[in-house]
C-alpha cells in the first residue's frame, strides 16, 4: 500500500471488512480495492455474510436502558489494540479464519493451526472460541466424569455456578425441543475468572457444550462461527458476558442451539 507496507494480506482485507482498521488504514485499503477487483469482491462477500448473521438474530434484540444493540457497530479501544503492529498478523489471521469458516471455504486450511497456538495473546472475543473448543474436546469425550454436577441437581448447578460467576438468576438452558438433554455442568476458568460449562447429549450420544465466561472488555459482538476439524463453535459476546456453543454437529443445528440459548439467557 506504501513503501513500508507494499502488500495487502488477507488479514488486512478481513480487518477492512469488519471495520477494525484506523481511518487512515481503511482509506488505504479502499484505494487498494479500487485497483484490485478480485479482493473487492471477496470483501463484499464477507460483509454480506456479516449482514446475514445480523439479520438472522435482529428479531431478538431488546432495547433497554444502558443496553447496546445486539449487533454493535462501535468498536472498543481493545479491538483497535488487538490489531497493533506487533500482533496484527496472528490476530488478523484468527479473525480472517472465522469469516472463512462461516463461508465454508477454508476450514481445513486454517482451523488446526490456529487452535494449536496457546501462546497467542488473545482478546476476549478471540480467546472465547479457543477455550470453548478446548473444553469440549477435554470433557465431551469423558465417559465417567464429563461433569461435576449432574442433571439431577440442575437447580443446585444453576445456583452454584451463578454464585461463583456473580450472576443473579443464572439459567441452565433447556434444549429438549431440539433433542438434547442436560448431562450436567462444571466450573471452568475462563479468561482467569470463574466460568460455566453446561453439557448436553441427544439420543444418538452426540454431545454439545454451552460455555459462559466474563468479558472484561464489556463489548458486544455479532454471532460468529469458528471451526477446528469436525468441531464447530458458534459464539458471541453480549455486554459483560461471552457465550459459546460447541459440538461435532451440523452448523445448522449448532445455530439453532445458539439461537435457543440466546433467547433463554436474554429472557
Amino acid at each position: 500500500m506504501n513503501e513500508n507496507n507494499p502488500t495487502v494480506t488477507e488479514a488486512d482485507l478481513h480487518a477492512f471488512a469488519d471495520g477494525l482498521l484506523s481511518p487512515e488504514k481503511q482509506a488505504e485499503l479502499q484505494a487498494w480495492l479500487t485497483e484490485n477487483p478480485e479482493d473487492a469482491a471477496a470483501v463484499a462477500a464477507w460483509q454480506a455474510q456479516n449482514d446475514d448473521i445480523r439479520a438472522m438474530f435482529s428479531p431478538y434484540a431488546k432495547a433497554k436502558d444502558g443496553d447496546t444493540d445486539l449487533i454493535s457497530k462501535n468498536r472498543s479501544t481493545s479491538s483497535e489494540q488487538a490489531i497493533a503492529p506487533q500482533r496484527s498478523r496472528r490476530l488478523m489471521l484468527l479473525a480472517a479464519s472465522f469469516a472463512l469458516f462461516f463461508a465454508g471455504a477454508a476450514a481445513g486450511h486454517f482451523g488446526p493451526d490456529l487452535f494449536a497456538r496457546p501462546e497467542m495473546r488473545l482478546t476476549a472475543i478471540e480467546a472465547l472460541p479457543q477455550q470453548a473448543h478446548s473444553a469440549f474436546v477435554v470433557y465431551a469425550s469423558d465417559v465417567r466424569h464429563p461433569v461435576e454436577v449432574g442433571a439431577d441437581q440442575e437447580a443446585h448447578l444453576a445456583t452454584w455456578l451463578g454464585k461463583r460467576m456473580n450472576i443473579a438468576g443464572l439459567k441452565v438452558p433447556s434444549l429438549q425441543k431440539l433433542g438434547f438433554q442436560l448431562v450436567g455442568g462444571r466450573l471452568l476458568p475462563i479468561n482467569g475468572t470463574p466460568g460455566a460449562l453446561f453439557m448436553y447429549e441427544n439420543a444418538s450420544g452426540q454431545r454439545l457444550t454451552v460455555l459462559l465466561g466474563h468479558n472484561s472488555g464489556n463489548t458486544t459482538t455479532s454471532f460468529r462461527f469458528a471451526s477446528s476439524g469436525a468441531v464447530e463453535t458458534f459464539y458471541w459476546i453480549d455486554g459483560d458476558l461471552g457465550y459459546a456453543v460447541t459440538g461435532e454437529i451440523s452448523r445448522d443445528m449448532l445455530r439453532q442451539v445458539a439461537d435457543e440459548c440466546y433467547k433463554q439467557f436474554s429472557s
